[in-house]
């Protein structure tokens, strides 16, 4: 793992986190890696927000993993600003490599640097592997999620 780079994502990673968003069954399904501009809007709109980080890992001239973390000041917990993870994907090729662990320490560090009091994620009910993963990290199933498509 010291050949990993993890690094603020660049408009040029744009494809390759793509694929990565569209290569699992929930993402293949919701995903049009075929179509790069909604997500280049998408990535400008990011890049300007101080309170949003789009990182990639990089090993050598590939990117091989992404998650992006958003920082949400508060007034509850006495004003406390936490952290939220999202859109961990790992290259096919690269997991069980270590490579989700050193990109969610990296999120929780950084949420620490923030100044963060709380981190949290989400998780489909469906990635039963995610959530032992993150459970082996730290994370506790806490609440109960609920959504509603606009």
């Amino acid at each position: 793992m010291n050949d990993l780079l993890i690094r603020p994502a660049s408009r040029s990673d744009v494809p390759a986190i793509m694929a990565m968003l569209a290569d699992d069954p929930l993402g293949a399904q919701r995903e049009s890696p075929d179509d790069p501009t909604p997500y280049l809007a998408a990535f400008e709109r990011l890049a300007a927000d101080p309170n949003q980080h789009l990182v990639v890992a990089e090993r050598g001239s590939r990117t091989v993993g992404t998650l992006q973390l958003t920082m949400i000041p508060g007034l509850s917990r006495r004003g406390a600003t936490r952290s939220i993870i999202e859109a961990v994907r790992i290259h096919a090729d690269e997991r069980g490599s270590g490579l989700g662990t050193r990109l969610i320490e990296w999120a929780v560090e950084e949420s620490r640097r923030q100044g963060c009091l709380l981190v949290q994620l989400t998780s489909d009910v469906s990635r039963t592997d995610a959530h032992r993963f993150y459970e082996r990290l730290g994370f506790e199933a806490s609440h109960v999620g609920f959504k509603r498509v606009l």
